[in-house]
């Protein structure tokens, strides 16, 4: 009965149950007010002088209601702890005491001056008290309903101790200790928790029931992270973690904020810092395009050019939904960059030249591609025509427009490629060495080559945790596959300094560390997830199945055709010297690939790839799907 009247009570609307407080401390500070005469006098006949005035308790009482409601305490959520609310208290204590300290000094009311000390500290016990044990009621009602993850939270600095703060209005989280590895915090108490040392959680996590770790280092490096999460991983425990300060709304702490591990935290790699100077001479106060502007790279490069500054930024995008979106984060940032969304393909040449004449673009990042392998194998000159054609086109358009600098966006997949999108990349990338090699070209050319971004469409990464949150089997292609990784904002700010770098038709190489084994990553995710992986005989929560190698996929990616290549000024990006085509040879080859695409003749294609892109091994057993859109127009 007690329980249902309670969840009953809970559920009313809040400005009832604001009214519920104020009544009942409307009825309880005269008493308190009463105890605190009564401590003072000591003689209840003694108060009793005071029935000449017997409103005045209730007008006092009125008074210090009206005062707490005018300080927001009433305003204040009882259910989550908030600083502000016991900031707000103090305030309003601390002016009732002061307002009934002057009645009692000028003899307004024949009111001991000591009375009001300890009324306001019997007000103050009043009110912390019952909101705190209203919350503990709420609390623990709540998870007589709920199953409650009991946590443990590594790092008991500021982050590790506003995450506590979070936490303890969220009922479905109990967190029983701090660890750290400072030594000057080990063993001492943080709001009411014990501080272990962080070597000593695989031998004490099971003493306290803990289920899961949440690791508040924001400002560590990370480096220091991943040693922390190595040291978590073979527990297998579930590990989640805060973001970095600078992802956090004013430096403060919620609920929402916890995530999963950041994946880029595994590979333990700090980013390089960008030159600030190389950032901006492309971009500060300049018109900027970039194409394909609603995709992973293309998104995060506009994220990043804002930041720089220009002074009109065009996002080309052919997908609706994609430019809407990233139109709309953009324009929400309140900047004076002028934003201007158009949707369009690569591969319309004129509107692109008009465009650009008409804007006066000074800088172009090309990142409008068909990046999916398996997809661009069953639908090649689909791949051709966008990441090849497009391209070209998209550069002669910037030649005719007189446009500056002209930055491509290109991948690992271009070099030796065994498939149809890495080959259609190259090509994208020998059609603008072609084009550079012009005397006469205004514009100049460059392209950076890079391997996988974390949580890109395309990446494994968001896949494995979907496989993962549905409880398996996670699916690799091969137990020896590797990759290279990099995260999204770190390779986008990379593209923008190499691009001041290019003198004409250079291919930039970013240093992308070493690669990962994918099954090792996967092994990773499930640890951090709490799973455990059912191999090698062990019976585990999670399947690994091995799917077999999609049509031009290879197990390892490289980044370099040959090994000539020379360091720049920036120690992530490398300059790579590799063959080139001449201009009328990729003028002919586009002329047969134009052939090709009508009669929809895939063994025709890949022959001219072969016979034109360095290192192509076609998969002639994969020809494509024929449709009505495969001829170029």
């Amino acid at each position: 009965m007690i329980k249902h009247t309670f969840l009953k009570l809970s559920a009313l609307p809040r400005s009832a149950k604001r009214y519920i407080l104020m009544l009942a401390d409307f009825i309880v500070f005269p008493l308190l007010l009463w105890f605190a005469l009564f401590l003072r006098l000591g003689d209840t006949d003694e108060i009793s002088l005071l029935s000449d005035f017997p409103s005045s308790f209730l007008y006092i009482s009125l008074f210090c209601v009206v005062t707490l409601k005018a300080f927001s305490v009433y305003r204040a959520v009882v259910r989550s702890f908030e600083e502000k609310f016991l900031q707000d208290l103090v305030w309003s204590v601390g002016c009732i005491v002061f307002i009934l300290f002057l009645v009692a000094s000028f003899h307004v009311w024949p009111l001991p001056r000591s009375v009001p000390f300890t009324f306001g500290f019997f007000l103050f016990l009043w009110v912390w008290g019952t909101r705190s044990a209203i919350r503990m009621l709420i609390r623990l009602f709540l998870q007589l309903q709920i199953p409650v993850s009991r946590i443990a939270i590594y790092g008991a600095g500021t982050a590790g101790r506003q995450t506590l703060a979070a936490l303890r209005s969220a009922p479905e989280y109990q967190v029983v200790a701090f660890f750290d590895d400072d030594d000057s915090l080990v063993n001492t108490n943080v709001q009411g928790l014990r501080v272990y040392a962080g070597k000593d959680f695989a031998g004490i996590y099971k003493k306290l029931e803990i289920n899961e770790v949440l690791i508040a280092l924001p400002s560590a490096t990370r480096a220091r992270r991943h040693e922390v999460i190595e040291r978590l991983r073979p527990l297998n425990i579930k590990v989640r973690s805060l973001p970095g300060f600078n992802h956090l709304v004013d430096g403060r702490v919620s609920v929402s904020d916890i995530d999963e591990v950041d994946v880029a935290d595994l590979l333990g790699r700090d980013a390089v810092p960008p030159s600030l100077e190389l950032m901006a001479q492309n971009i500060k106060d300049k018109k900027v395009m970039v194409t394909g502007a609603g995709g992973s790279i293309g998104s995060e490069l506009c994220r990043q050019i804002m930041m720089v500054k220009p002074k009109v930024l065009i996002l080309w995008e052919i997908t609706e939904f994609a430019l809407y979106s990233i139109e709309k984060e953009l324009k929400s940032q309140k900047s004076e960059v002028a934003i201007i969304p158009i949707l369009g393909s690569v591969l319309h040449q004129e509107r692109m030249t008009a465009l650009l004449k008409h804007y006066c673009v000074d800088t172009v990042y090309h990142a409008a591609a068909y990046k999916h392998v398996p997809l661009v194998e069953w639908n090649p000159f689909e791949g051709i025509v966008n990441n090849s054609i497009g391209t070209y086109r998209t550069a002669q358009a910037a030649v005719a427009a007189g446009v500056s600098t002209f930055v491509l966006i290109s991948t690992d997949k271009a070099v030796r490629p065994t498939n149809v999108m890495g080959a259609s990349k190259r090509l994208a990338e020998l059609s603008l060495q072609a084009l550079a090699m012009q005397s006469t070209t205004p514009t100049r050319f460059c392209m950076v080559r890079f391997g996988n971004v974390l949580g890109s469409s395309g990446s494994v990464v968001p896949l494995f945790r979907q496989q993962i949150a549905k409880g398996g089997p996670v699916t690799i292609t091969h137990p020896d596959i590797t990759r290279y990784f990099m995260t999204i904002p770190e390779a986008s700010q990379l593209v923008i300094q190499a691009g001041t770098m290019g003198k004409g038709g250079d291919v930039f190489v970013l240093d992308m560390g070493q690669p990962v084994k994918i099954i090792d990553l996967a092994r990773k995710m499930i640890a951090l997830s709490g799973k455990t992986v059912n191999e090698n005989g062990v019976s585990g929560d999670i399947n690994i199945e091995f799917s077999g190698l999609r049509s031009g996929e290879k197990l390892y990616e490289e980044l370099l055709i040959g090994d000539n290549v020379t360091g720049t000024e920036h120690p992530r990006i490398m300059r790579a010297m590799e063959s080139s085509l001449s201009l009328q040879v990729i003028d002919n080859l586009f002329e047969e690939l134009h052939n090709a695409a009508q009669h929809y003749d895939v063994v025709k294609l890949k022959e001219l790839l072969k016979q034109y892109v360095e290192g192509y091994v076609p998969d002639m057993s994969v020809l494509g799907l024929m449709t009505v859109s495969d001829a170029v127009s």
